[in-house]
């Protein structure tokens, strides 16, 4: 799934002197403050850290007196979706006017009707609601299923993804991944086919050089008694 990126980050964590009696918690509980939000300077949203304190003794901070400052060494996980992106969710509702899913069991997502390929009709099948595909009676979208979808927008404020199923290589991950695995199996059978032929024609150009040798040989010796 894209969206999803690891950074290496340089930071500055500013302390009051009432949590020096332990340091690396106060740290923990601070960035951990920072978890699921959008965060303008990491420019994503932090799902998961890693954090080396590089400082041995801090110091107090002119200015922001009684504050102290830590310099840290953090690896980050970021979660930044962008328009035309490929993100990947669990459908949790579903009605004939659009799609609901869930990205990564915290950010909400909406394909609305008008963002859904006409390859998908909307039925009721024994009172479950669904889409299926005219094209490939197996491709089935329910609650439930996890699809792959491209990001139109993302509201950073609320963690709010409008969705596209628009795109031929969206929508059922395990249908799409499937028909890939037999379009490459295809692909390579059909590879296989074309060397045998390659090779079995060149067989034949090769064997027919000493049948004309031979033939050159004899022609020679008669020539040769003739005379």
């Amino acid at each position: 799934m894209e969206g999803l990126s690891v950074a290496d980050a340089n930071l500055l964590m500013y302390l009051h002197p009432s949590k020096s009696r332990n340091v690396s918690q106060s740290i923990l509980r601070e960035l951990g403050s920072l978890l699921f939000k959008f965060n303008e300077t990491f420019d994503g949203v932090l799902l998961a850290y890693d954090v080396n304190i590089l400082d041995k003794q801090a110091k107090i901070l002119s200015g922001v007196h009684p504050y102290f400052g830590l310099r840290l060494k953090a690896n980050l996980l970021l979660f930044s979706p962008k328009p035309d992106m490929l993100l990947e969710g669990k459908v949790v509702k579903l009605s004939q006017e659009s799609i609901h899913v869930i990205v990564l069991g915290f950010s909400s997502a909406i394909i609305t009707a008008e963002n859904i390929r006409g390859e998908f009709k909307y039925r009721t099948k024994d009172k479950e609601e669904l889409f299926a595909s005219k094209s490939h009676k197996r491709h089935v979208i329910k609650v439930g299923t996890m699809i792959r979808f491209l990001v139109k927008s993302f509201d950073e404020e609320i963690l709010h993804i409008i969705g596209s199923l628009i795109s031929a290589h969206t929508g059922s991950i395990r249908w799409l991944d499937r028909h890939l695995e037999e379009d490459s199996e295809f692909d390579r059978s059909s590879m296989k086919s074309r060397d045998r032929e390659w090779l079995g024609d060149k067989t034949v150009d090769e064997g027919a050089t000493p049948m004309s040798y031979d033939n050159h040989i004899k022609m020679s010796k008669k020539r040769r008694i003739t005379e």
